[in-house]
């Protein structure tokens, strides 16, 4: 019976999926991981660990990499929060354009007024005019799921959406909204007048909003950020609203440094916290983990390639291994027997195999043998 450990608390929906298994938060030397927000950096590995399944999109607090050398495959969930971020977005367009944090902090300061309440809000409230988002246009960095989402929300509230993502597929750019245009990122910078990011963080995406950034972007603009915090330079984007530069910067990442400051609007990384998300990401989460535990088939691999394959034969061999020429007929070669069905891929230096046998018992042990090989498993 496989061990799953969760590291985090996770949506009760995950148990029925782990029914056969032994699932719980104090399970030893496990097989797989459910995780959403524990820092995995010092943990430490058993010799058992095949997969760990984050249960959310962001895997920072995974160290992907390190496991791919140890064949520890790192799923996430794209796109099974999406929709409690976009609205989240949606929300914070609202408050962009409206002053309406700053307003309702003003109200309460009337407390104890008695009838007077009324006068004063009606004398007050002229502090507080915003702008309507209606024929606004919103910049949209990044068009994955989120961003997809968000585009086509905008656009059904009356928004002029200019999106920009050059890795878009064909699929996903059928998705959007025929309202929305794909831009530029240079021209998402200069022409919107609220601007959200939807993109991951990683070495060329780190402070991708600077004081250099910044400059190029219309006066007046609002910048939301629910993605990393890292993305924007907090120094940079204080310094902007200081000037005026900027309406508002909304993030759900609050630091210490922004907290506080004039037009900053910090929410407390509430984007994914609703319970339909959390149910979405651990369903997808758990399913995605026994696929692979009794499957060997990989979907929305972090370290490695996805790869599916219909079952045929009477074993399946998963090899887990670095992308080298000439592996597959080597692997082939070495197992001797006779192939049902196979299916092979590669995500950067690292590649996946799946090979069905009609062979119950096939004799793997000479593939450890072979260069660049990490990680053989028959299931």
């Amino acid at each position: 019976m496989a061990k799953i450990l969760k590291l985090n608390a996770i949506s009760p929906l995950a148990d029925g999926i782990f029914a056969r298994y032994e699932y719980g938060d104090d399970v030893e030397n496990p097989d797989g991981i459910m995780v959403r927000s524990a820092a995995m950096a010092d943990y430490a590995v058993g010799s058992n660990l095949i997969g760990v399944a984050r249960a959310g999109a962001g895997t920072n607090n995974i160290p992907s990499a390190d496991y791919a050398e140890k064949g520890i495959v790192v799923f996430n969930t794209p796109g099974a929060n999406a929709n409690a971020v976009k609205e989240l977005v949606i929300c914070e367009l609202f408050l962009g354009g409206r002053k309406i944090v700053d307003a309702i902090d003003w109200a309460k300061t009337l407390k104890g007024e008695g009838a007077n309440v009324g006068k004063l809000v009606e004398k007050g409230k002229s502090k507080f005019v915003g702008c309507e988002i209606l024929g606004k246009t919103l910049g949209v960095i990044g068009m994955g799921a989120i961003g997809a989402a968000v585009a086509n929300s905008a656009a059904a509230l009356g928004m002029k959406v200019l999106a920009a993502d050059p890795f878009i597929t064909a699929d996903r750019a059928r998705e959007i909204s025929p309202a929305a245009t794909l831009a530029t990122r240079e021209e998402i910078l200069t022409q919107s007048d609220f601007i959200t990011v939807h993109v991951p963080l990683t070495a060329d995406t780190k402070a991708m909003f600077n004081a250099d950034t910044f400059a190029k972007m219309k006066d007046g603009a609002v910048l939301i950020n629910n993605s990393r915090g890292e993305l924007v330079d907090d120094a940079a984007v204080i310094a902007a609203l200081e000037s005026g530069k900027f309406a508002r910067y909304i993030t759900d990442f609050p630091t210490d440094a922004l907290i506080g400051v004039k037009n900053a609007i910090c929410v407390p990384h509430l984007g994914a916290s609703t319970p339909e998300a959390e149910d979405n990401c651990a369903v997808m989460a758990a399913s995605q983990l026994v696929d692979y535990i009794e499957n060997g088939n990989i979907t929305h691999g972090v370290n490695y390639p996805s790869l599916s394959l219909a079952r045929d034969g009477k074993a399946r061999v998963c090899v887990l291994c670095r992308n080298q020429p000439d592996l597959v007929a080597k692997i082939t070669a070495a197992l001797g027997c006779d192939i049902a069905n196979m299916a092979a891929a590669t995500k950067g230096g690292y590649g996946y195999i799946i090979i069905d046998v009609n062979d119950e018992k096939p004799a793997v042990q000479s593939l450890d043998e072979i260069d660049g090989i990490i990680k053989v498993r028959v299931v």
